[in-house]
C-alpha cells in the first residue's frame, strides 16, 4: 500500500508497522533480537509492528537498527533559506511565522455591514 494523504493516521501507522516488521524479518533479527539492540523493550517493538502510536525517539532506534534511518533526510529534506527572504531579512534566517497585528484584528473583528450607497449631495 502507497502511503498518501488519504489514508487516515491509524492506517499510516499500520503500513508503517507492517514495513518495518518486513525489513526486521529480511534482516534476520527477531523482535527481542531487535529490542535489545535499539535499547528498547520488546513490547515497544511489538506495538510498533502492530501500528501503534509510539514515542518517537523509540522509532528512531528502531530506524537506526535497521540501517533506515538516513531514510529520514529524504522525507524531510534541508531546505536552505531563500534568498530573498534572507535579503529581506537582512542576512538572518526567519526562526518563526509572524503575523502582522492589522491581519490578525481583521480576522477577529466580526464584519460591520456597509453604509448605503449614496450620489454626492
Amino acid at each position: 500500500m502507497k502511503i498518501t494523504t488519504e489514508l487516515t493516521d491509524m492506517a499510516v501507522l499500520h503500513e508503517i508497522g507492517d514495513r518495518l516488521e518486513r525489513r526486521r524479518i529480511d534482516a534476520g533479527l527477531t523482535q527481542a533480537q531487535l529490542a535489545e539492540e535499539a535499547g528498547i523493550s520488546k513490547r515497544t517493538v511489538e506495538r510498533i509492528e502492530a501500528g501503534h502510536s509510539t514515542d518517537f525517539v523509540m522509532l528512531l532506534r528502531v530506524l537506526r537498527v535497521l540501517k533506515l534511518l538516513e531514510a529520514l533526510d529524504q522525507s524531510v529534506p534541508d531546505l536552505p533559506q531563500s534568498p530573498l527572504m534572507l535579503l529581506k531579512g537582512r542576512g538572518r534566517a526567519r526562526k518563526r511565522v509572524g503575523h502582522s497585528r492589522r491581519r490578525l484584528e481583521g480576522r477577529a473583528a466580526a464584519p460591520t455591514p456597509a453604509a448605503a450607497w449614496k450620489w454626492r449631495d
